[in-house]
């Protein structure tokens, strides 16, 4: 089975959108859609609503807690997957592209990395400043931490894995950079990248802030000191042509 985490806080409006998109998709694939869900508003009305429709939907909201990080974590916690996916709520990662990276896991990658960054990548989804926040974030990170320097989009929150990559794995992640953690303190041997274009937002707002940068830094600071070491990784990139024969 494969879980698709979703974190959401206040996306209401592109839930029904979301869940539909996501189940053409992984047509033919045991699936279940995880919220985990922070909202102040009506989405979990929504998400209750739509999981009369799609059985495979699932919710967990939270009442006293708040903050992606710790939302993601009980994700992976909860998830009933073999394989366990995160992506965000506000359709800027296309539902499409869980079909190829539940394809690259089935051919024996222990994380898939959607890339923008990558020949058939698009990050066209950013505007200019985003282009350079995300930029600069990226390559921060892979200054200060060796296990993202072969990976060409390392700081994306879109990202599939095996179960087993995060088993023992000491996740105390701050902020929105999930995958950072993941992939400093997780075991794993084999990554695929894939090509993807990031879309624009259809509903919402974005939730990038100053906090969030600085968030960022003391994550990326915290991991310095203890990330996995002995981890000994090889990253093979697929094309589009590959992707989808």
């Amino acid at each position: 089975m494969l879980t698709v985490v979703v974190p959401t806080f206040n996306e209401g409006k592109n839930i029904k959108n979301l869940v539909k998109q996501i189940d053409a998709a992984l047509k033919n694939i045991d699936y279940e859609i995880l919220f985990v869900d922070d909202s102040k508003d009506n989405t979990p009305d929504i998400i209750r609503k739509v999981a009369k429709e799609y059985p495979s939907v699932r919710m967990e909201h939270r009442e006293n807690e708040s903050g992606l990080a710790t939302a993601v974590l009980k994700g992976f916690r909860l998830a009933k997957g073999e394989y366990i996916a995160c992506m965000d709520a506000d359709l800027q990662h296309p539902p499409i592209i869980l079909k190829y990276m539940y394809k690259a896991m089935k051919a024996g990658a222990d994380l898939c990395i959607p890339s923008r960054l990558i020949p058939g990548g698009d990050d066209g989804g950013l505007n200019w400043y985003r282009k350079f926040v995300s930029g600069t974030a990226r390559k921060i990170g892979q200054l200060m931490l060796p296990c993202l320097r072969k990976i060409s989009d390392p700081t994306s929150g879109l990202f599939m894995f095996r179960r087993e990559v995060i088993e023992h794995a000491d996740l105390q992640p701050i902020g929105w950079k999930i995958m950072v953690e993941v992939l400093a303190m997780g075991t794993y041997s084999k990554i695929v990248e894939i090509p993807y274009k990031f879309q624009q937002r259809t509903a919402g707002e974005s939730k990038l802030s100053g906090k969030v940068t600085m968030e960022y830094l003391k994550q990326l600071k915290n991991l310095r000191g203890r990330y996995n070491k002995k981890n000994q990784y090889t990253v093979e990139v697929w094309s589009e042509k590959k992707m989808k024969s």
